[in-house]
């Protein structure tokens, strides 16, 4: 149970408690937005759409950006465990896998385990509740298309990220889809947004667009150490409604914008 003394029952119990809060529901699609997840935070003015780590904002920055109509989205890693975060000794070593290529700081985590990952995950959603956010972006749902160290499926990817999505509910929170196109048609009945990683750049923006049509928004992040005419990509993104913006691969303060 660990430092956080968190088991099953006392995530339901802070679910029915949150639930009962209100939550300021995502966008319209085709907004501005923002994703920032390094650097001193400094939100662009007139932003309606902030994504950050709960790691490096106070909770004060949230209410001030709640409280000009910002609706914030916390970044949480759903697939892999990062080393550097406070509740890493909370992860038994059995459901942490192989290191992230890209990014190798990071493991994978074996998302089929229902003993401690509910738990853990709830503990995370309700961290980002308590500090404002809005909504909750869950990072890393494609582990199992990844070399995990563990035989995951695409059923094993479904059932959880449902369980995610019912948690974050529970809590009064929203959950966006991020990345993992092949799952669009499942998931945009249960999810609340979407967020894309260069879905102009790789050609799947289409992929997202039952979210456009649901009247839910799609938030893309193109990369600026990748080829891309911004400008026909824009005018891409605004016939297909998805709110783009041209970022460096660190997140870090600093965009361009479509309009």
């Amino acid at each position: 149970m660990g430092r956080f003394g968190f088991g099953g029952r006392v995530s339901v119990t802070l679910a029915l408690l949150f639930s009962t809060l209100p939550v300021n529901a995502a966008p319209d699609p085709g907004v501005d937005w923002d994703w920032q997840l390094s650097g001193t935070i400094a939100p662009p003015e007139g932003v309606r759409v902030f994504d950050a780590d709960p790691d490096d904002v106070t909770k004060e920055q949230i209410a001030a950006l709640n409280g000009t109509g910002v609706y914030t989205i916390c970044y949480v890693s759903v697939g892999t465990l990062e080393n550097w975060r406070d509740d890493v000794d909370h992860f038994p070593p059995a459901i942490v896998g192989n290191r992230y290529e890209d990014w190798p700081d990071e493991n994978f985590l074996d998302i089929r385990d229902r003993s401690h990952l509910p738990a853990l995950m709830a503990r995370r959603f309700s961290q980002c509740k308590q500090m404002g956010f809005d909504a909750v972006e869950a990072d890393n749902m494609d582990v199992y298309d990844n070399d995990s160290g563990f035989p995951l499926t695409r059923g094993d990817g479904l059932r959880y990220i449902r369980m995610l999505a019912k948690t974050a509910h529970g809590f009064g929170l929203e959950i966006g889809q991020k990345n993992v196109p092949d799952l669009t048609n499942d998931l945009v009945g249960v999810m609340d947004f979407a967020i894309a990683e260069s879905c102009y750049q790789d050609n799947w923006c289409t992929q997202v667009l039952p979210y456009i049509k649901a009247g839910k928004p799609v938030f893309d992040a193109e990369y600026s150490d990748r080829p891309i005419n911004f400008k026909k990509a824009c005018k891409a993104a605004e016939s297909m409604e998805i709110s783009m913006i041209l970022k460096k691969r660190q997140l870090v303060p600093g965009r361009r914008v479509c309009k």
